[in-house]
């Protein structure tokens, strides 16, 4: 009986030990199972990561289309034939008045040789001269030495004139080329600088050297090539001297903000003359920001930029446009500001 007794004892004993056991195993379970929640919840402890980074496509290539250059010579010639270019001046009728009327690039001194002349005249029939006086070989030389100085004056006038055809004037247009940069070409950076005085002379037009790796060229648009970047002037040269040319003066331009931003340049906004902000020039668009180019064929008549695109030829452009309602905007600027009114027929 003690010994059944005991094995009785021994297998209960060994029931309640794998119970008691079971019990602690499924608390521990749970415990762990618990813990690893609070920590991926807590923590947000993330074993995995998606990857969604953008793969560069190494088949993509800059717009590199290259316009025939055959094209902007062709325009360039109706450009500079047109009518309206602005160093041509239209001449009125002459009058038949007592008063001579003088009109064209050099009136001052025709105007200055003909009162000479008519005092010369007067100081003849005033004199009364005859062959037989004993002074009027004197007098005739003297009177026609002071013809000579006269007709000298008048040559070293119109000297000066063809030596000024370039010179800086108070109104200037400027116009800027881009090249595209970054890393999808879409960030703007300085290629070309074009300055013309009011007459249409180019008194600046240089190429500025790449100062990070160029993505598009935009050739087709600015015209500009890698050759040309190269060659160019470094740029902070090429900011100072604009920036010298600049000072002081009316600036005139289409969309000059975006022009001054990559040079990194600012300007007085009362000497400023943006086409694409007058008015007038926006009602063609019904208020939207017209183009250059549609500009230029509605009011001027002319076609620009129809192959790649010159900076001188744009800004010739703005200055035309600008010539065309300059007596009429300049008024404007003067009530608004209530000052001294430009004259737009300054040099």
């Amino acid at each position: 009986m003690s010994n059944g007794f005991i094995q009785h004892a021994v297998y209960l004993l060994l029931i309640i030990i794998e119970f008691v056991l079971g019990i602690v195993f499924s608390v521990l379970n749970s415990i762990f199972f618990i813990l690893k929640l609070l920590l991926h919840y807590v923590f947000d402890v993330n074993m995995t990561e998606s990857s969604k980074k953008r793969k560069r496509n190494s088949n993509e290539q800059p717009n590199q289309t290259v316009a025939l250059r055959g094209v902007i010579d062709a325009n360039w010639q109706k450009f500079l034939s047109s009518s309206l270019i602005m160093d041509k001046k239209t001449e009125k009728p002459v009058q038949n008045n007592n008063k001579d009327q003088y009109t064209g690039t050099f009136r001052r001194a025709r105007k200055k040789k003909a009162k000479d002349h008519e005092s010369v005249q007067n100081d003849l029939k005033t004199l009364n001269l005859t062959s037989k006086s004993p002074n009027s070989d004197t007098l005739v030389n003297s009177i026609e030495n002071k013809k000579n100085s006269v007709q000298k004056n008048d040559d070293s006038v119109v000297k000066n004139n063809t030596n000024n055809k370039n010179r800086l004037t108070k109104f200037l247009a400027m116009d800027c080329e881009m090249v595209g940069v970054g890393y999808d070409g879409n960030d703007h950076m300085l290629a070309r600088v074009s300055i013309v005085n009011k007459f249409g002379d180019c008194i600046y037009d240089k190429f500025v050297k790449a100062r990070e790796e160029v993505k598009d060229y935009r050739t087709d648009v600015s015209g500009v090539r890698k050759e040309d970047l190269l060659n160019g002037e470094d740029f902070t040269t090429v900011q100072k001297e604009v920036s010298d040319l600049i000072k002081g003066k009316i600036l005139v331009g289409h969309s000059l903000k975006n022009d001054l931003s990559v040079l990194f340049l600012s300007h007085p906004k009362r000497n400023i003359r943006d086409t694409s902000r007058y008015k007038p020039f926006r009602k063609i668009t019904k208020g939207s920001t017209p183009s250059l180019k549609r500009l230029a064929k509605e009011i001027l008549g002319i076609d620009i930029q129809s192959g790649e695109h010159s900076s001188v030829e744009d800004a010739r452009a703005a200055m035309q446009l600008y010539c065309s309602v300059a007596r009429q905007w300049e008024p404007t600027l003067s009530d608004k500001r209530g000052k001294k009114k430009v004259n737009p027929e300054d040099d």
